[in-house]
């Protein structure tokens, strides 16, 4: 179960017809209370889609009654218009559920600069709203339906849940399988949870979580502008929650969603983890990780199976010193544990380095200070410019 483990929510996803292929593409996520409370994290890209524009003035009270979810269009740079079609959507899911259009969510996701159609919608959203008063709404299936309607290239659903032996649950569903940078990924997030907690206690687990989770994935290093993490909470076990072990099981459950993500990253052939070690602080170890995940000649190199630490060092040269401290000929480098590189010079032979499986891990000892962070991300494959070059069509 994800989105409808924990008690007092119901979910549904519908088919409105916003897809070409005629799958699944609007869901709803009720929050059935007795709390409303919620946070949420939006993309840091200034082009931002009009769900999101809706979505950041629903937050201004830190209260949300539902989420609604579409794919088939991102609803990005469609004008007014584009606004209309948000408010109005929102509207006809307050209508179903009886509650303020200015308390639900919109998140949109799919092909920018393409007017979605209303008609469409608010029909599916009726069909939904339909779904969400049969008893089953709280089921294992009906939150994987949603799961399912809220993929575009996505292959497979992403859910998670954790439960805490205090008595509540965290559950979660994502969707995201191009575009994976940070702010966030070309994400739609909904996380929910029954455990009692504020709208601020909420907020500050939610972006520690994504901080270490979420932000750390870099697959193609391209922003989104839709990206979405709420966390909704129904307060419905009655149970009040420790902040700190509430915030270690979201990030469990982010961690494991990111993972997902990554996985099904687009035409990857390799889900490829590199982390930093012994840097003067967790900003330069991260700054240095992400380097080498951008680095098109390194993500080619993996795609071949071709272990050229060469690149590694190639791609962390490029940081400014007043970036990240670091000697650069004191830099070790191991690719899934052959040490290729030792003190910036030649060590094991790479031939030694299998790259066949698809877990890739790549260890950068940079010898200046004690702190370390991961980046992940994945290869770059003939798979993905195909699939990407056809996206629009």
């Amino acid at each position: 179960m994800s989105v409808t483990a924990p008690a007092g929510f119901a979910a549904a996803g519908v088919t409105a017809g916003l897809k070409k292929s005629g799958g699944l593409d609007l869901a709803i996520v009720a929050n059935l209370g007795p709390l409303a409370n919620a946070a949420t994290v939006f993309t840091s890209n200034r082009c931002k889609a009009n769900p999101i524009l809706w979505s950041q003035q629903v937050m201004s009270d830190g209260r949300v009654s539902a989420i609604v979810l579409n794919s088939g269009g991102a609803n990005c740079y469609t004008g007014s218009i584009g606004f209309q079609t948000t408010h109005a959507t929102a509207e006809a899911v307050a209508e179903q559920l009886q509650v303020s259009s200015g308390d639900v969510l919109v998140c949109s996701t799919g092909l920018i600069g393409e007017q979605l159609d209303l008609g469409k919608l608010t029909a599916g959203v009726v069909d939904a709203g339909v779904a969400l008063k049969d008893t089953a709404a709280s089921s294992a299936a009906a939150g994987l339906t949603a799961a399912q309607a809220i993929m575009t290239t996505d292959t497979r659903p992403k859910q998670a849940t954790q439960v805490s032996p205090a008595g509540w649950t965290i559950g979660g569903m994502a969707k995201g399988a191009g575009m994976l940078a940070p702010g966030l990924a070309t994400m739609l997030v909904v996380i929910t949870t029954d455990a009692v907690l504020s709208s601020a206690q909420l907020d500050a687990a939610l972006r520690e979580a994504t901080r270490v989770t979420f932000d750390r994935l870099d697959s193609d290093g391209c922003m989104s502008t839709n990206d979405t993490v709420s966390l909704l909470a129904s307060g419905a076990s009655g149970v009040d929650a420790d902040p700190a072990e509430f915030t270690t099981a979201l990030t469990k459950l982010c961690r494991d969603l990111t993972l997902q993500l990554q996985g099904d990253a687009e035409g990857a052939s390799h889900d490829v983890a590199i982390s930093v070690r012994n840097a003067a602080s967790e900003t330069e170890a991260v700054t240095v990780a992400r380097a080498v995940s951008r680095s098109n000649l390194f993500k080619a190199a993996i795609y071949g199976n071709d272990p050229n630490w060469g690149r590694v060092l190639a791609a962390v040269g490029t940081i400014p010193e007043a970036d990240a401290a670091f000697d650069p000929y004191g830099i070790d480098v191991a690719i899934n544990g052959i040490q290729v590189c030792t003190a910036g010079e030649p060590d094991q032979p790479r031939e030694l380095v299998d790259l066949t499986p698809r877990a890739v891990s790549v260890v950068i000892d940079l010898h200046a200070g004690t702190a370390g962070a991961t980046i992940w991300t994945n290869d770059l494959t003939h798979d993905y410019v195909e699939e990407n070059s056809a996206y629009s069509s």
